[in-house]
């Protein structure tokens, strides 16, 4: 047997055994090693975007949150696009963000990089989250922390985003790729424009986010009272998440919340932030759209 014939056998016994291993016991909520389970987004007209008064009422809810106006002080979502219809074609996009069992599936089929970050490049990026933070997200090897197979992954780049959507086209045969800001919220809210997946008032007992705990991820799809018209779970809080659309130079909007979040203006689907594209962050997945 030659070097790379072994090489080989040694890349698929580890697919295999890591996709055993995270498929044994009670099925997960549509989150299992194979194709992820999907939602179907019609075509037609939406509401993308927000007026004024659904801007305002966002920043009272922080302030009752949090005690203070910094983000109305800082005019946190003064860029969101104003409230319109708008259109996109029909499309299929995945339940939930994508997790570390499906993840650790690719990670273990291409050699591509674990999830992880180190303490240098954390602290250039000059976030408020504590390095030691991050240790309860780092995989070891290339396997990911005991017990969050079914969380979301996090601490990966758009890029890494990119390379997970071009592998599992290639290993499904489909056309899979990050969504456009557009698809995700209308995927996320509705044709109705409403504030929130579930509707126009916040609920924290529908979503993963700092109101109700754990101030941490969870298993992906344990809100099914906080999903949207179409059926997309984890929309609100739980993790911000990756688009295709760019906001200046290397860098892409996120759209969702996440669960250090509170309050919660920025879980609504209007709300929008621009963040590097290197960045690998503790808040921060993504999910997938198939092309058909």
């Amino acid at each position: 047997m030659t070097r790379l014939m072994r090489d080989r056998l040694i890349r698929a016994l580890s697919v295999a055994v890591i996709a055993a291993a995270f498929t044994a016991g009670p099925a997960r909520s549509g989150s299992d090693i194979g194709v992820p389970a999907t939602v179907t987004v019609p075509a037609g007209p939406f509401i993308i975007g927000s007026d004024p008064a659904e801007r305002e009422a966002a920043y009272l809810l922080d302030e009752a949150a949090y005690g203070h106006s910094r983000t109305r002080q800082w005019r946190w979502y003064e860029d969101e696009r104003p409230r319109t219809r708008s259109h996109v074609p029909a499309f299929a996009i995945t339940a939930t963000p994508i997790t570390n069992a499906q993840y650790a599936v690719f990670v273990a089929a291409t050699d591509h990089p674990a999830p992880g970050v180190d303490a240098k490049t954390w602290a250039g990026y000059g976030l408020i989250h504590p390095f030691a933070r991050t240790r309860r997200h780092a995989w070891s090897g290339n396997r990911p922390p005991a017990g969050r197979a079914d969380h979301p992954v996090v601490l990966v780049s758009h890029d890494d985003a990119l390379a997970y959507a071009g592998w599992f086209s290639e290993r499904t045969g489909r056309k899979w790729r990050l969504p456009s800001e557009e698809e995700w919220e209308k995927a996320a809210r509705g044709g109705d424009g409403r504030r929130f997946p579930w509707g126009d008032e916040f609920d924290p007992k529908r979503l993963n986010s700092h109101d109700r705990g754990p101030f941490d991820t969870t298993p992906v799809g344990r809100f099914a009272d906080g999903k949207s018209p179409f059926g997309l779970l984890d929309a609100a809080g739980q993790v911000f998440e990756w688009t295709r659309t760019p906001s200046g130079r290397d860098r892409f909007i996120v759209k969702g919340g996440s669960w250090d979040d509170k309050g919660c203006g920025v879980c609504r689907p209007a709300a929008r932030h621009s963040r590097p594209g290197n960045l690998k962050h503790i808040l921060i997945g993504f999910r997938l759209v198939r092309v058909d």
